[in-house]
Order: C-alpha cells, then structure tokens, then sequence
C-alpha cells in the first residue's frame, strides 16, 4: 500500500511540474497567415540584406577578416539608423573581439537588455544561427528609433556565443553581464535572439529533447519561447504579449537547465547571474537540419515569416516595457 501511495504521489508531482513547465497564457494563433503588409514586404528584404552581409561566410575568431566584416556592417547599419555604438573589446585568447550595443534611454534607471550573437560556429556560414537574429536585432533597432520606453532598452551584438567560448570567460554575453551588472545596472529582463528564421508546415518537421514532444506539435512552424524556471513569470508576460501583439503561432516552456538545448544561447550569462531571461528561437537543432553545417546559408531562410516575427517582437517589447 505504502508503494502505491508513493507511485501515486510521485505520479501527482509529475503532472504538477509538467502543467507548470509548459502552461501559458493566451492561445497559439491558428490558422491561414494573411499576405504581408507592405511594410512587412519591405521589412523581409531588409531582413535579407541584412543576413547576406553579415552571414555568407565563416566569421569567427577563425576567421577574424569575416568576424571583423561583420561587426563593422552592424556598427554601420547602426549608425544610419541614428544610433551611437559602444564598443566592448576584450581579449578571447585568439584576439580582440567586441560586444557592440547601442542605448534606447528610458524614463527610469532600469534596464531591459535584448542580444543576438554575431558570431558562427566553426566551419559554417551562420545565416540562420545566427545572421537571422541579428538581422531581426538590427530591424527592432530601426523601428523603435526615436521611442521613449520606460526602461533603457539596451540592444546588443554579442560575440564568441559559439564553441569553443560558450560558458567559458571569454563568451562575449558573459564579458557584457558581468560588466553591466558589475558597475550596478538594474537589469529587469534579458531576451536572447537565437536562430529565428527558419519555419517548416511539414508534419513531423519539428523535434524535441525528451520529454517535450509529448505535448507540443509535431510541426515547425511556431515561434519558440524558452526560459528556465526562475524565469516563468517573465516567459509568461514575454509570450501573452506576443500573442496579443502577432498573429504568428507562438509556444512556450519553462524547463530545467538539464533538459538540452534549454541554456544554449546567451541568456544562459544572465541566468547565472539571476536575471530573468527568455530564449527566443526557431528551436534551431530541433527543426533546422542545416544547424552548425556549412550549408546554413542566406537562401535557407524563409524572409517572410521572420519578417512576420520580427515586427511581432518589436511590438511585443512595446507591450513588455509598461508591464515589466
């Protein structure tokens, strides 16, 4: 009797951490997306510009010409939007590289800080991991140009997220938490733009690290909201604000750090520190079949859709910044 009442309790506490894993407020869109907007048509070229230049080559600390391409067409394309760039060199270990951010001020001394690493992983291109979110960086950076938001939205290109500098000291969003936290910065929230542009209706073109797939649709055509589970509440009003804001299918989950693929992008630096961050993703590994492959290239990704996402997330931060 004792063993079943044991099997019972640990069954009941099962089905309590899963409904609170994956539980969200608001609803998926369903059904047909409407034809793009014509702003949104002119948003998925710039979207597509934006990959190409930065992402049609190897660019990382084995190839620091490309690497350097990169970060000074982002710092242009800043500065033609009206922006000043900080730059934050460090040493890697196999050279200078730089974090780069520009500043929306807000009305109160607290922060919001949204990254997209700039950086690929050895022996690929990197469009989609992660040209597109850095491309979505850039175009969030253009159209809220000019806002006056209550926090200070910080928007940074972040470096060395790839192997060999993921977690290690020398991982550009673990150099820019430190230092921003070290000299007293009230962070709020952290989002991670991590591999957003690739979408598939294909059944069974979507996978999951286990458990997951037992609850989540087995097509990839969802934009994908990942936290840990300090960061639930954020992840909450990140995603109902989403799906207030877009008419895009959305998901959520608040896992442990042990399932993988849950700390897999810069917001794993400011977990550590304890600041709610959310991933936001296209589940890379888990639907891409281009991930870390030299054939993630700039005609793997499907512009219309992360134009649909892009401008979605835009007025997803709006919403956040009176929420937060």
């Amino acid at each position: 009797m004792h063993a079943v009442l044991y099997l019972l309790a640990a069954a009941a506490a099962l089905a309590v951490l899963g409904w609170y894993m994956i539980a969200m407020p608001g609803e998926s869109f369903q059904g047909g997306l409407s034809p793009l907007s014509a702003d949104d048509a002119v948003l998925s070229e710039r979207l597509k510009n934006h990959v190409a230049a930065v992402a049609s080559a190897e660019h990382n600390t084995r190839r620091p010409e490309n690497l350097e391409a990169s970060a000074r067409y982002i710092e242009a394309a800043l500065v033609r939007t009206g922006y000043a760039v900080s730059a934050q060199a460090f040493d890697s270990g196999e050279g200078v590289v730089r974090n780069l951010e520009v500043v929306l001020a807000g009305r109160e001394p607290r922060s919001i800080v949204v990254g997209a690493h700039y950086d690929s992983v050895f022996g690929a291109t990197g469009a989609n991991d992660n040209g597109s979110g850095v491309a979505a960086l850039l175009e969030i950076a253009r159209l809220v140009r000019g806002w006056q938001p209550r926090h200070a939205f910080r928007l940074v290109f972040f470096v060395n997220e790839e192997p060999p500098y993921f977690t290690t000291a020398a991982m550009g969003s673990r150099v820019y938490a430190e230092e921003l936290l070290g000299r007293g910065e009230r962070v709020e929230a952290m989002f991670s733009l991590e591999t957003i542009g690739y979408y598939s209706a294909r059944p069974g073109s979507q996978s999951y690290p286990f458990p997951l797939g037992l609850f989540y649709p087995g097509r990839g055509d969802f934009l994908a909201f990942v936290a840990n589970l300090a960061s639930r509440p954020l992840l909450h009003r990140a995603i109902a604000a989403f799906r207030e804001q877009a008419r895009f299918p959305s998901e959520g989950v608040a896992a442990p750090s042990l399932i993988p693929g849950v700390d897999w992008s810069d917001q794993w630096s400011f977990w550590r520190r304890g600041i709610p961050a959310v991933m936001i993703t296209d589940t890379a590994l888990y639907r891409y079949p281009h991930y870390h492959l030299p054939s993630d290239t700039p005609d793997k990704i499907d512009y219309e859709q992360l134009a649909r996402v892009t401008s979605g997330l835009e007025r997803m931060l709006r919403a956040l910044d009176e929420r937060l």
